[in-house]
């Protein structure tokens, strides 16, 4: 009876059974909802941009393919890309300046030079109108040339990078705007030619440049100069580099007119040899052997039965 008031205490040991799981599970679920945030956040942006603004992120990522530069000399081998800024500098366009007459030392005589002349004071007046506006026409044609230009420039450039059959030959295709119009050339480079060495045989990737060409080219009006050159090396075969540079200029434009560009848009096909290369300090250099496409920078022509 002695041990009826006994106190017995019972210890129970808890199991730690989620002690070995610590708190690595937070850490990939953190992980988890910031992806899924991100993906989220993406297909927003992608559903509010438009095409324009997508294709500009697009080419900012994209290697720039084609040179836009001022010069004959320089493109990528110049170490210059094409801009948006660089491609509105382009061109050249003239502002011509008139200067107002001087004011009459005598007024009293110049009114009545002017009384005696009757009416050829407001005849003059208006021609003079007419030639200010003649001339404000030709600016804003001048601007709207330099912006078509501007246009094809970039055109041809998607066009490539959009073409997998010729978008390694991007370094190979320059775009500038000389004074003579809006220049396409395509280039050779070691272990790449555009024509069969020694020649008149274009290489068939060149064919489909050619032709993606022509078809950017037959959206605007503009006459077309093509130009063969080749290096300052004569040529070691039966004709001579005048005459290859001749029949490969001649083979474009056989190509770029069965692509349906009008026949009659050709002004002038012709050959240079090495007579104008586009690296003098090194004459024989694979870049000088090239295919010269100018778009004119001339007024379109007039319809025959337009009336002035």
């Amino acid at each position: 009876m002695a041990n009826d008031g006994a106190i017995i205490i019972r210890r129970i040991k808890k199991g730690d059974h989620g002690a070995h799981h610590g708190g690595a599970w937070k850490v990939a679920y953190a992980d988890f909802v910031t992806a899924m945030m991100a993906f989220f956040l993406l297909m927003w942006l992608i559903n509010t941009t438009t095409p324009e603004q997508k294709r500009g992120i697009a080419d900012y990522f994209a290697a720039q393919s084609i040179s836009q530069t001022s010069s004959g000399s320089g493109g990528v081998l110049g170490g210059k890309v094409l801009g948006q800024q660089g491609a509105r500098a382009a061109g050249v366009t003239s502002i011509n300046q008139k200067d107002s007459p001087p004011a009459p030392s005598d007024p009293i005589r110049s009114h009545d030079t002017a009384k005696k002349s009757g009416g050829s004071t407001d005849a003059q007046g208006q021609a003079t109108s007419s030639e200010a506006a003649s001339d404000a026409s030709e600016h804003a044609s001048a601007s709207t040339r330099d912006e078509q230009f501007t246009s094809a420039a970039e055109s041809i450039r998607q066009a490539m990078q959009d073409s997998p059959d010729i978008a390694d030959l991007s370094r190979q295709v320059m775009v500038d705007q000389t004074p003579e119009g809006l220049r396409i050339q395509l280039v050779d480079q070691d272990g790449r030619p555009m024509f069969q060495p020694g020649s008149t045989e274009p290489m068939p990737y060149t064919k489909k440049l050619l032709q993606m060409v022509a078809k950017i080219i037959d959206r605007l009006p503009n006459r077309i100069s093509i130009s063969g050159h080749t290096g300052g090396k004569a040529s070691e075969g039966a004709v001579s580099n005048w005459e290859l540079s001749a029949a490969r200029a001649n083979a474009a434009r056989a190509i770029i007119t069965g692509a349906g560009v009008d026949p009659d848009r050709i002004y002038e096909v012709a050959g240079k040899a090495g007579s104008d290369p586009l690296l003098p300090e090194d004459p024989n250099a694979s870049a000088n052997r090239r295919l010269s496409i100018v778009l004119l920078r001339e007024a379109p022509p007039v319809p025959p039965d337009h009336k002035l």
